[in-house]
């Protein structure tokens, strides 16, 4: 994926499972004019053109020693279109899933142009939005790393070092548990220890930052810092986070030509209970590309596998009662846990992926909980603009807590 299209290609990222929050209205597929591919093989191609090859470096070792944290391995990172003057440093690390197993996970650390200031460059951990479930679709694999110019490459050239986990099973042997927060937040934190024995220069101080299947990730940090307590830690900031599955997954099939993306929650489910099969949730074409979406391709392939679809899908009764299904929807709830630090949630109000009523909703359940935020929305943005134009407020919100300035409870204002 190249960075001038990259709005147009990730901006139905989630779409499915978090589209129908306000109403039971299906979102409408991409335009077909929208830089996106009009066929597999147009798909294939245009991942072909963005990717790096994928070398025994991202291998896990015969035997994983050691804590989560730990580093395994790291190397230059060539190949990625940066800032001039950057750099960056690919890493392998020892990391957890969401059952707490010990896995292997890979990243990529950007260092901005220039000399680190006094006490190292500052930190926001990256969490990325979707890029697929198959292992060839981790961002470090990507010469844009999936988001480029769309916020990217902005915050580094801010004066920010970025740790950029792609999440286990992305660039690791999998496999992936999609869009399930605690094993996403667990790859974020235990991805700083690492990055600091790889890059040295690096400050203590660091925040979070998410968009989308990361946003909910980045909700996830705030959490797990309750009780890790890093002091290093200074807040999260949680962009269009992916929150509400469990009310909406239902309806997908609604909007058969995204409907890849119920292929993408099967295939999350069965990562995190592996008695799940797919076929005790889909059926039909969805079934049947299933091991395609989950093999072959990235976003851009399943996106043309489906795009000329039309009709119902339709699920399996009952399939969100199973036990697999309500395990994955619990462990990615919101607004439930306390949290550590200042969160900073922002939303668009004209997201057409993840509803401005989605996030509020979430937004007030955690204040009545006594969970303190602020929510910050943007007039007229959709879902990635939302995220490109966002960079400004974001950082200076992060320089005022590394600065120590504390941060209002939002609450009053989120209605």
């Amino acid at each position: 994926m190249h960075a001038p299209r990259l709005a147009a290609l990730l901006a139905a990222a989630l779409m499915p499972l978090t589209a129908f929050a306000a109403d039971s209205t299906p979102p409408a597929a991409p335009a077909p004019d929208a830089g996106l591919p009009k066929s597999l093989d147009e798909a294939i191609a245009m991942e072909a053109a963005d990717a790096l090859p994928r070398t025994a470096f991202y291998d896990a070792p015969a035997t994983l020693t050691g804590k989560p944290g730990d580093l395994i391995r790291q190397e230059p990172g060539d190949g990625y279109a940066l800032p001039a003057g950057a750099r960056a440093v690919r890493f392998l690390y020892h990391s957890q899933d969401a059952q707490g197993r010990d896995v292997v996970s890979s990243g990529v650390v950007l260092i901005p142009a220039g000399e680190a200031p006094a006490g190292g460059w500052p930190v926001i951990a990256w969490a990325h939005g979707t890029s697929g479930v198959a292992r060839m679709c981790a961002p470090s694999l990507m010469k844009d790393l999936a988001y480029g110019e769309e916020g990217l490459m902005p915050m580094l050239r801010a004066g920010f070092a970025i740790v950029a986990p792609d999440y286990h099973g992305l660039g690791t042997d999998g496999p992936h548990q999609y869009v399930n927060k605690l094993a996403q937040a667990r790859d974020v934190v235990f991805a700083l220890p690492a990055a600091h024995a790889a890059v040295p220069g690096l400050s203590a101080q660091w925040a979070v930052v998410g968009h989308s299947q990361g946003g909910l990730a980045a909700w996830g940090v705030a959490e797990l810092e309750r009780e890790r307590q890093d002091p290093g830690y200074v807040g999260a900031v949680a962009i269009a986070p992916g929150v509400g599955l469990r009310a909406i997954a239902g309806r997908i099939s609604q909007a058969s030509g995204v409907a890849f993306y119920l292929d993408y929650l099967a295939f999350g489910i069965a990562a995190r209970t592996p008695g799940f099969k797919p076929d005790d949730t889909l059926t039909g074409q969805v079934l049947s590309r299933y091991g395609d979406i989950a093999s072959k391709g990235c976003w851009l392939y399943a996106y043309a596998a489906f795009a000329h679809d039309t009709g119902p899908v339709t699920l399996k009764t009952g399939w969100d009662q199973t036990r697999a299904a309500r395990t994955f929807f619990a462990e990615s709830d919101v607004a439930a846990a306390p949290i550590a630090g200042p969160l900073l949630v922002i939303a668009g109000e004209a997201d057409q992926t993840v509803p401005i009523a989605a996030v509020r909703d979430a937004a007030q359940t955690a204040c009545r909980r006594k969970i303190a935020l602020t929510l910050k929305t943007y007039p007229g943005l959709d879902h990635d603009p939302t995220m490109a134009n966002s960079v400004p407020d974001l950082t200076s919100w992060i320089r005022d807590r590394m600065a120590g300035k504390p941060a209002a409870d939002g609450c009053g204002a989120v209605g």
